[in-house]
């Protein structure tokens, strides 16, 4: 088995998904007009924090969009399942599905497999964020292997105003070793 561990400053893997609506969704680049990008992985239909998350994120979107980050989300759902989940969301933002293991490895993801009774129809991605800068580099990481352990949004929101905000730019964060 191979795992990836992405680093901050690295290149952002080249991944693409299939995309709600139609469509394919690159999860390195941002959509046109926009120079950085926000990735939230997360788990699927079966997770109530994960609706709540990405509701959240929709009420943000406008605050990221001004700040020139498009925002996409994807899980290893297939595409009737994205669909139910997303149908209480109604995002504003591109949603990817179908996420393979593979894919998952790739990006240093912690992998569950369907337990304990749990609605989930094969093994899924724990929660991950990625924000990918002007440069195709990783900005900001954080993975979790539990669905209650993310960064706050408003948090993430801040710290992406701070680092668009800076007249001079500094290394990425943890990138010493690059």
């Amino acid at each position: 088995m191979t795992v990836s561990v992405l680093q901050a400053g690295m290149p952002f893997p080249s991944i693409n998904v299939e995309k709600l609506g139609g469509g394919t969704l690159e999860l390195s680049k941002p959509a046109p007009g926009f120079d950085w990008k926000m990735l939230v992985v997360y788990r699927g239909k079966h997770c109530p924090l994960c609706t709540k998350y990405l509701n959240e994120l929709n009420e943000l979107l406008p605050e990221f969009n001004a700040l020139g980050v498009d925002v996409a989300a994807v899980s290893s759902d297939s595409l009737d399942r994205a669909k139910a989940q997303l149908a209480e969301v109604n995002p504003n933002f591109d949603v990817g599905y179908d996420l393979s293991i593979e894919q998952m490895r790739s990006l240093g993801l912690y992998i569950s497999e369907p337990r304990l009774g749990m609605n989930a129809e094969r093994p899924f991605a724990e929660p991950g964020l990625f924000v990918i800068n002007e440069n195709g580099e990783l900005q900001m990481i954080d993975i979790s292997n539990v669905p209650f352990a993310r960064p706050p949004l408003a948090s993430m929101l801040m710290g992406i105003r701070y680092y668009r905000g800076m007249t001079e730019k500094f290394p990425v964060n943890g990138s010493y070793n690059l």
